[in-house]
């Protein structure tokens, strides 16, 4: 049987690689390197890099795949051949997983020093004693679930990596992390940030791994795992990798009025109408998450950023909660409320911010909501006369001032009698 020889180039310079593998080196003239972006990558010479499979293909699972074709076919045509990977190859190397489980070849990996060893040194962590364990920064969420560490996060070489996994934890606290960068190389860097300034501050490249030594609260999964999603449907799906912000808005337009369908349906049918809302709900955050992975795709924003952006907004637009601010009543809140977002936004009015498309009923509760929270409302009344929309305006008055939304009492009455109408209909 063929067959492939995997050594590991470990986690510096050529220094660091072992006797065993530089026997391996000079004794097999077929060599592979996955990767050229390796500091020991010389002490290969003459050896095919896999540096253009991660130009060529669209997920890293069809790379390491690609690589695994590859290096199968050449062990059939040379008998046996050479692979070096970063790092060690029995560490968070998934090309050397699916090479133990390929059939078609006998794989013979030879230990080596792994990135590890330098970052507990450098730590000055016993990681048995700590109970610490090692993720992979691409697959953190889901690794990481359940866990409140001590994690030694390796793979953290783009900064999208650094948000996903910023993002990944629910209730960071004051928790501040360790950088690992370059680690037993001249410009080796270790450093300490906090966690909200972890994808803010740190320039990563495929030598960055982060020591997290405890969370207040374990990793969420789930969100995670619903990006991975669609940000593989986004690569794969071609329906999906057709769209584009315009092209969703209408699907975004439906889905809201389908979670509305399915709020209508609580006060009726209490179990089935919990779980429509469950799903609509789902169908709309598909929405919401697919609008930030396209910003992601653009280098405009990601989920993260949106993530971060309404946390922030919410924290200024509540300073009866987050800072020492005193209000009587909700309806103070929401006077402060409209005066902070004409002073974030720099309006000149706090009318500047209501859609003009928004349905005809919603349109004037807005403006009336606003009035009454600037104190406009009883300086400028609603204009009189006797045409029609007076008289519409005359009962979203109403309406408001009885605390019912007319949109919804309108939609409500309308959905009532279509049903009378459709049960006349059947009986004939």
């Amino acid at each position: 049987m063929s067959r492939i020889v995997v050594v590991g180039l470990g986690p510096a310079g050529p220094e660091l690689l072992t006797a065993e593998a530089r026997a391996a080196i000079e004794r097999i003239p077929h060599r592979f390197l996955r990767t050229t972006r390796h500091p020991a990558a010389v002490a290969v010479p003459d050896a095919t890099s896999f540096d253009d499979r991660y130009e060529a293909e669209a997920t890293m699972d069809a790379v390491y795949r690609g690589i695994v074709a590859d290096l199968v076919g050449a062990a059939a045509a040379h008998g046996e051949v050479l692979y070096a990977v970063p790092g060690s190859p029995s560490v968070a190397e998934h090309t050397v997983e699916l090479l133990r489980d390929d059939e078609r070849v006998q794989i013979v990996v030879l230990a080596s020093v792994s990135f590890l060893d330098l970052a507990w040194d450098r730590l000055g962590v016993d990681p048995v004693t700590a109970g610490a364990r090692f993720v992979d920064g691409h697959d953190f969420a889901v690794a990481a679930a359940g866990s409140t560490g001590p994690l030694l996060v390796g793979q953290c070489d783009r900064a999208s990596v650094l948000a996903d996994i910023k993002l990944s934890v629910e209730d960071p606290g004051d928790l501040t992390v360790t950088v690992l960068q370059r680690l037993g190389l001249p410009d080796e860097r270790v450093t300490e940030v906090t966690w909200n300034d972890l994808d803010r501050v740190v320039e990563p490249d495929h030598l960055t791994s982060l020591w997290i030594p405890a969370l207040a609260a374990p990793v969420a999964a789930e969100l995670q795992r619903f990006t991975e999603v669609v940000r593989r449907l986004r690569a794969e799906c071609p329906w999906d990798r057709e769209q584009t912000h315009q092209s969703l808005t209408r699907h975004l337009i439906e889905e809201s009025y389908e979670v509305l369908d399915a709020i209508e349906l609580l006060s009726t049918e209490e179990d089935e109408g919990y779980a429509a809302l469950e799903e609509e709900l789902g169908d709309l955050l598909f929405q919401v998450v697919f609008h930030a992975t396209l910003g992601a795709e653009e280098g405009r924003f990601t989920l993260a950023d949106v993530a971060r952006g309404i946390h922030d907004k919410l924290v200024l637009r509540h300073p009866h909660v987050f800072a020492a601010v005193e209000v009587d009543g909700a309806d103070e809140v929401v006077a402060n409320w409209e005066a902070i977002k004409k002073e974030e936004k720099g309006r000149d009015s706090v009318f500047d911010g209501i859609p003009r498309g928004l349905p005809a009923l919603l349109f004037a509760l807005k403006i009336e909501k606003k009035a009454a929270a600037t104190g406009l409302l009883d300086r400028v009344p609603p204009p009189e006369g006797n045409d029609l929309g007076a008289e519409l305006l005359a009962i979203v008055t109403r309406a408001r001032d009885a605390g019912i939304d007319p949109e919804d009492a309108l939609r409500r009455t309308a959905a009532a009698w279509q049903d009378a109408l459709r049960a006349a209909e059947s009986d004939g």
